[in-house]
């Protein structure tokens, strides 16, 4: 799960836990069969009390440093208890006082059930507050929104295990992973297609739900509140697609596309968010399964970005490895490459099961599990699990009084908010007004379905309301039809959907897909919506007395040409899986008590784009191959990046303080060593860091607001090449700010660009190179050249 969730662990049994799940989360309780016990309530695990057998030992000693106290503890272990250490469920050491841990646990957008250490099915604490998925809180564009979300989790999961409803605080989130096709099943976990954005989601995410005091680039707590895992790296985006499956998937991949699309998110989480876990993919990239590969482990994530954590396989890659890739000949040989590679943990038996075996064949050695083990004891200790009881800890006031708090209810509700995106609205169908609609037809099979707020990885909700109950809170006559009989649709009331739709004032159809369409595990064949849906809206459609609302939950892009043209369909919101108050959150955009502000964080595609192999993982157009990506793809779209409507009309103009804020000369000073072989740019890893920020300049955003109503405006600052060749992307996002903007006023957004950072495009071989000559700085329509002279 985290991995791979319960389809990796017991693939054949997916159906059948789906549908326990379903049950389960309908009366908001985990079937106690599905999940190992929680510890005893009220009495949180931890070691080095005043009665430990070790109190008086080097490790319990709070003074020293993490890393130190690890490497004692290591030391006085046997070899057989430090390999008992090295899966995600690691007992505990009774004679050293140190308890067991459950180090698979979830947090995408909420606390969820998905690992093996959160426990909602007993104790005082039955749910926790669920936060839209992933990719509906990315199209808000708001890495404060992020970093909110981040510490509202980690504060509830640290409060179940302050309860005694956790037994580990390893939160392996979030994913940040580039949605690279719109087919990927798991697409609805991340923030979108933009490596931009996701390194910027996942530096805040990380600081928030690790404990940071604020969204900046800092060091972490000295405590931390959990631990972050940034998942899964790297080029990871396919699960079942055409028979091909992700576990024995061999991708090829240019240095250019892991350089300037796949990595960028992972180095930002440590980098930027000081994440003290990476997850390794499934994926073999360029014939070496991620999970064994030193120098993506060791070179890159160690040495080149400082991780100060441990690298986690995905949930029986080190298995799969060796039987479904047949990497190495022997379970020992696998075992030993995954530990010297750089691996610290597998998530599942499979090197508990043989590093013994390896160790006596002379294909392991002690020290590399001790490497391993150092590794994951800082991490316990960086917790708080070796100072004693964590209730008297920086954390110690946090229980269940702390979890859906009315803070986190309306940080849900406020994120719901924002994400959702307005993509149509002919002849201002939208908003409606508030006590003007004497009967609303509500018609669709995800409107009164809780489920379809949550997408995956979810956690029991503490308030869900659905969107049926969100419009009937603006309606006081409302008439409801499913209309399908699930998101796939094989069988539909048509007829009656068309009836009820003929005798209403309103008509708003909750539409899209569900898990059983896209999930992990699950990718899809076709951008269309399933079944029966699309004849089911347009008859809806025809049969109305005004312009139906078509309202679309799902996680990745559907090709709805047929409704974007059709003068019948009058609006059309796409609100991605919502989360718990995803229901009273469209009621309030759909009656304007809201202007919505989101923009897609994704392309969305026409149906022919599925000719084109998920396997194929070139970014770049070439011949016949589109390329992916608002940055690449050179084909038509039904929608593009960035796209979203509001109720009022926004007006940009950019202004930067000089005419050439770039200073030639600047980039110059630093020596001829910068300049590329052909002396058409700069190398940027020759450029002194004190040049680099010599370079940055302000540019503002004017925006103005010319109404008729108030709204939160986004502005996305794109940088564009004078041409596309060698490589080079379309455009490419700079950053992205918003603001209030009350209707007829102005406000003025300002951006730090850093040439070394935005200027800068990867070459073939993998190196950041910064042109000379122009380059142009755009928002919306408007544009500011910016030129780099020889």
């Amino acid at each position: 799960m985290a991995a791979s969730s319960i389809h990796s662990r017991n693939p054949g049994m997916a159906a059948l836990a789906a549908a326990a799940l379903r049950l389960l989360a309908a009366v908001a309780v985990v079937a106690p069969a599905l999940l190992a016990g929680p510890a005893a309530a009220g009495a949180p695990p931890f070691s080095c009390g005043p009665s430990s057998p070790s109190h008086a030992l080097p490790f319990c000693n709070a003074k020293l440093p993490a890393a130190q106290r690890a490497a004692d503890l290591v030391s006085r272990m046997t070899p057989a208890e430090k390999v008992s250490q090295l899966g995600d469920i690691s007992p505990g050491v009774p004679r050293l006082g140190v308890p067991g841990y459950k180090w698979w646990n979830e947090a995408l957008h909420g606390v969820a059930i998905s690992g093996k250490g959160i426990h909602l099915d007993q104790g005082a604490v039955r749910s926790a507050t669920s936060f839209p998925q992933v990719l509906l809180t990315a199209a808000a564009f708001n890495d404060n929104l992020w970093f909110r979300i981040g510490q509202a989790t980690g504060k509830e999961a640290r409060a179940l295990y302050n309860i005694g409803q956790a037994e580990g605080l390893s939160m392996w989130s979030p994913n940040v992973n580039i949605f690279r096709d719109p087919r990927w099943g798991r697409g609805q976990e991340t923030p979108g297609e933009d490596p931009a954005v996701a390194s910027r989601y996942a530096a805040a995410f990380v600081r928030g739900i690790q404990g940071s005091a604020s969204n900046t680039r800092s060091a972490p707590p000295a405590v931390l509140l959990t631990s972050a895992c940034c998942k899964h790296a790297t080029a990871y985006d396919l699960e079942d697609w055409k028979g091909v499956s992700r576990y024995s998937f061999k991708a090829t991949v240019t240095a250019q596309d892991l350089a300037d699309t796949f990595d960028p998110p992972f180095r930002s989480c440590v980098v930027e968010g000081r994440a003290n876990c990476l997850m390794c993919a499934y994926t073999s990239v360029n014939g070496v399964p991620n999970c064994a590969n030193a120098d993506l482990l060791t070179k890159t994530f160690r040495n080149s970005w400082g991780l100060d954590g441990y690298v986690a396989a995905d949930c029986d890659a080190v298995a799969i490895m060796r039987n479904s890739q047949f990497y190495r000949p022997t379970a020992e040989d696998t075992v030993a490459a995954t530990l010297k590679a750089g691996l610290d943990i597998d998530c599942g038996p499979y090197i508990q099961q043989y590093a013994t075996a390896a160790i006596q064949k002379g294909k392991l050695t002690q020290q590399d599990v001790d490497k391993a083990l150092k590794n994951l004891f800082t991490t316990r200790m960086r917790l708080g699990h070796f100072d004693g009881d964590p209730k008297a800890g920086v954390y110690g006031n946090l229980g269940a009084a702390q979890i859906c708090t009315p803070e986190h209810k309306n940080l849900a509700l406020e994120a719901a908010l924002d994400g959702i995106v307005l993509l149509k609205n002919g002849a201002g169908v939208l908003p409606l007004k508030r006590g003007a609609v004497a009967s609303a037809a509500v018609i669709g099979h995800n409107a009164n379905d809780f489920l379809a707020l949550l997408g995956n990885y979810w956690g029991p909700p503490c308030a869900p309301t659905t969107p049926l109950q969100g419009i009937q809170g603006f309606v006081k006559n409302v008439k409801f039809l499913a209309g399908c009989n699930s998101a796939a649709c094989n069988a539909a009331a048509t007829p009656q959907a068309a009836a009820l739709a003929s005798s209403s004032d309103e008509v708003i159809l909750f539409m899209g897909l569900s898990q059983q369409q896209e999930s992990e595990g699950k990718d899809r064949t076709s951008l269309l919506l399933p079944g029966n849906q699309q004849s089911l809206i347009t008859a809806v459609a025809n049969a109305a007395k005004r312009p139906v609302i078509l309202v679309l939950l799902t996680g990745g892009p559907v090709d709805i040409t047929f409704a974007q043209s059709n003068p019948k369909i009058g609006a059309i919101l796409w609100a991605g899986y919502p989360g718990q108050a995803g229901g009273l959150a469209i009621a309030k955009v759909l009656f304007g008590e809201k202007n919505p502000s989101g923009k897609l964080p994704v392309t969305w595609y026409p149906e022919e784009f599925t000719k084109i192999p998920m396997t194929d993982m070139r970014m770049r157009a070439a011949g016949g191959y589109p390329g992916r990506t608002y940055r690449f793809y050179n084909g038509k779209t039904v929608y593009k990046f960035g796209h979203g409507l509001s109720y009022s009309k926004f007006s940009h103009r950019l202004v930067t303080g000089r005419k050439n804020p770039a200073h030639n000369t600047s980039l110059l000073a630093a020596g001829r060593t910068a300049t590329t072989e052909d002396n058409r740019g700069y190398h940027v890893d020759h450029i002194r860091d004190e040049v680099c920020e010599q370079l940055k300049f302000p540019a503002v955003v004017k925006v103005t607001n010319h109404g008729p109503v108030d709204g939160k405006h986004t502005a996305l600052m794109f940088l564009r090449w004078p041409n596309v060749t060698d490589g080079r992307p379309a455009r490419q996002l700079v950053g992205f700010q918003s603001q209030h903007i009350k209707a007829g006023e102005k406000a003025h957004l300002r951006f730090e660009v850093s040439p070394c950072e935005h200027f800068s495009r990867v070459r073939r071989d993998g190196r950041k190179v910064i042109d000379k000559g122009s380059h142009f700085l755009k928002v919306g329509k408007h544009e500011v050249e910016i030129s780099f002279g020889a």
